[in-house]
């Protein structure tokens, strides 16, 4: 319960801290939700980023249309032996440097989404300039060109123009309608006009290359958009992940603090309150006993004894609460030393040997002989092992029997089990008992309660030392509790199998 409360106020005081610290930022967090549920503003922002993305593709490409308007000039001027494609390539290159022009002014300034869609207009008016262009180079005509080469080569030469600006142009929607609209009109009128089987042949083929790269274009165009998207969904959750991220460091760090504080502040008011108990517990024994001379009345010395026996019950709560805050506080040091399990343990079950015979419980030993000393703190562990012996006993019922086992683990390492026959512990409640104050149903319902710290207590002790501390349990079965101390504590490890046979059979064969 006293835990449950403390987590509480822990929270409360991060809440409240936390309320005005990251105000801007949960609203920035708010303003980014609200952005990506909502399509239209979504789709506005996306286009002011893919114009500006337009804009540096079309300046760092720019010399890409010059080079392939005078290497089809060249060409041309080959093929047609007079120098009207010159003029041509002229007007082209006009048209190109206006467009690049109108970037660079468009680059040049803020883009906004309303400026966007205006510089969006402005750029398919260059692309119509730049179709017009490409619309002359249609109407090209050869004099000295036998058969159909020249058409080929003008077919040839469009179709290089079409696919060059559908790459060019993907993040410009209908770039590629407009840019060579101006070369289809000029094919269907120069094949209406003519009638001939090339010219209707290049504008059937044109107006199929036309209507595929319009598709390609414009699947291209949502497709970026949809990634443009996508990353910028990323980068919002990235950024509210680094921010719930931090929050909860926050948190984190101001539960340790708060955790702490308790801590603290329960191992210095233990102190002050062992100090006034300790002279009860004095003053009531000395009545109890009647050092000082007989008490007339019967009732007061059974009221000394409740008094002395509250008080030793109160004292020994506060002890463990000592012990656990201390430890929470970091705060316990351990007095190492070479100890024996197998001596505290018979001293341990010599303690409660009296309240088991009160009991009719029965303690089995079973240990195994030569066990090396192990370094540890002496009287942490001779209270990991009398915490665990007096639950057995406390919980095991009239007649019953508990055994204690001391031997060697399979790591090498030492272990103590302590099982009794009681009544077990459901499964469900084994997280219970083994948390600060936890108590079983079973142990609620038992005329001897105790704290609900003396497993706690025993865990942290057992990590101080690097060790294991496991419950197993089932329910009108019985208990046991096993407490291990790792290899590297032991003194004197046992010798490895392949070792003790190499040296048996070196010594044969010495003798």
């Amino acid at each position: 319960m006293s835990q449950g409360v403390s987590s509480q106020t822990d929270k409360n005081i991060v809440d409240l801290s936390r309320s005005h610290k990251n105000k801007a930022v949960a609203k920035a967090v708010k303003a980014t939700r609200e952005r990506l549920q909502t399509g239209n503003a979504t789709t506005q922002h996306f286009d002011r980023e893919m114009m500006v993305m337009h804009l540096t593709a079309m300046l760092q490409g720019a010399t890409v249309v010059p080079i392939l308007v005078l290497l089809i000039t060249a060409i041309g001027t080959y093929f047609n032996q007079q120098l009207n494609l010159i003029g041509w390539a002229f007007l082209a290159l006009s048209f190109h440097a206006a467009n690049i022009l109108i970037a660079r002014r468009a680059k040049a300034r803020e883009m906004t989404p309303e400026s966007a869609r205006k510089w969006r207009r402005y750029l398919l008016a260059g692309q119509v300039l730049n179709g017009g262009g490409w619309a002359l180079f249609a109407l090209q005509q050869c004099q000295f060109c036998g058969g159909n080469s020249y058409v080929l080569f003008k077919g040839a030469g469009l179709l290089i123009a079409l696919s060059a600006a559908s790459l060019a142009n993907t993040m410009l929607r209908r770039a590629v309608m407009f840019g060579f609209a101006p070369v289809a009109l000029a094919l269907v009128a120069k094949a209406g006009l003519s009638r001939d089987v090339p010219d209707i042949g290049l504008l059937a083929m044109f107006a199929i290359a036309f209507a595929f790269f319009i598709y390609v274009s414009d699947r291209m165009f949502l497709t970026n958009r949809s990634l443009l998207s996508f990353q910028s969904e990323k980068d919002d959750l990235i950024a509210e992940l680094e921010v719930a991220k931090s929050m909860s460091d926050e948190a984190r760090r101001r539960a340790e603090e708060a955790n702490l504080a308790k801590s603290r502040f329960l191992a210095s008011m233990s102190h002050e309150l062992r100090t006034p108990l300790n002279a009860i517990l004095g003053f009531s024994e000395v009545m109890a006993t009647e050092v000082m001379g007989p008490l007339n009345n019967p009732i007061y010395k059974e009221y000394t004894n409740d008094i002395h026996r509250s008080g030793q019950h109160l004292l020994n709560l506060i002890n463990e609460i000592l012990d656990l805050s201390r430890i929470e506080a970091g705060r316990y040091e351990l007095n190492e030393e070479p100890i024996s399990l197998l001596e505290i343990c018979e001293d341990c079950i010599g303690m409660v040997q009296l309240r088991a015979r009160a009991k009719n419980i029965a303690i089995q030993s079973n240990v195994e002989p030569n066990l090396p000393l192990v370094w540890a703190d002496e009287k942490s562990m001779r209270q990991v092992i009398l915490n665990l012996l007096s639950n057995a006993v406390k919980f095991t019922p009239q007649g019953g029997e508990v055994t204690v086992k001391v031997g060697w683990t399979a790591g090498g390492g030492q272990y103590i089990s302590i099982k009794d026959n009681g009544p077990g512990i459901p499964e469900n409640e084994i997280p219970v008992v083994l948390s600060a104050f936890g108590q079983g149903s079973i142990a609620i319902k038992s005329a001897e309660q105790g704290t609900g710290l003396g497993l706690p207590i025993v865990q942290a002790i057992l990590a101080k030392h690097n060790g294991q501390f496991h419950l197993k349990s089932k329910l009108r079965e019985g208990t046991e509790v096993i407490a291990i101390l790792p290899a590297k504590r032991v003194l004197q490890s046992l010798p490895a199998v392949e070792e003790t046979q190499a040296v048996e059979r070196r010594r044969r064969s010495f003798a």
